[in-house]
């Protein structure tokens, strides 16, 4: 199973892929986690990227596509992969069809998780953890049961990221707008894409999800 999963920051979009994950042994690709690995590996395609990254300049899409070649001829993408970052263009959409049909493969399903940006605002900018365990609350929708102290530790301080605010949260979904909307209309014509409510309750959204890559599989 290949699939692209589409969501901005925010939109649960790590969540659900790491369902994916262990639901049907698919791997997750991010494009930025298999650059830096392909430069700590030292090869010759990773100098090739570091040297580009070093410059400051743009991914040059042959690059990445040997990339992401490599990186799913490897054992545990025997049953799939959801990628993550990449293609932002129609042309990286192209070049990546060209590269599964040269293996026999192609894609199976693009999705897309919608979301009322303004929702989706609170949501992020309302977001607190404990600088201790890790556990996640946020201002209105999960305050710890007693306040100042968090129900998992017991710890009593808590930390907000830095960009978690709106102005940021505004400009990381105008990214995410322009980095995506080239690319929709040429999967539609695909009929590959797919939307799911990705305001819906976390396992509502899973639920969706699992309907589409399996529906006979699906709860």
């Amino acid at each position: 199973m290949k699939l692209i999963l589409l969501g901005p920051p925010g939109a649960g979009k790590g969540t659900q892929a790491k369902r994916l994950e262990d639901r049907f042994g698919l791997m997750q690709l991010s494009t930025g986690d298999m650059l830096r690995a392909a430069v700590a590996s030292g090869s010759a395609l990773g100098q090739q990227a570091k040297q580009v990254m070093d410059s400051g300049h743009l991914m040059p899409d042959s690059v990445m596509i040997d990339i992401i070649a490599e990186r799913i001829a490897q054992p545990d993408c025997a049953k799939g992969f959801i990628l993550d970052g990449f293609p932002r263009t129609q042309r990286q959409a192209e070049v990546l069809d060209e590269l599964l049909a040269s293996l026999g493969a192609k894609l199976d399903h693009v999705i897309e998780l919608r979301v009322d940006e303004e929702a989706l605002v609170d949501r992020i900018t309302g977001r607190f953890t404990c600088a201790t365990c890790g556990e996640g609350y946020h201002d209105r929708h999960k305050r710890p049961k007693v306040a100042g102290i968090c129900d998992v530790c017991g710890g009593r301080e808590f930390t907000r990221r830095s960009d978690d605010n709106a102005e940021t949260v505004r400009e990381r979904l105008m990214a995410y707008r322009a980095l995506t909307t080239p690319i929709l209309p040429y999967y539609r014509r695909m009929g590959i894409l797919c939307e799911v409510d990705g305001m819906a309750d976390m396992d509502d959204v899973t639920h969706a999800i699992e309907r589409i890559v399996a529906p006979s599989r699906s709860i």
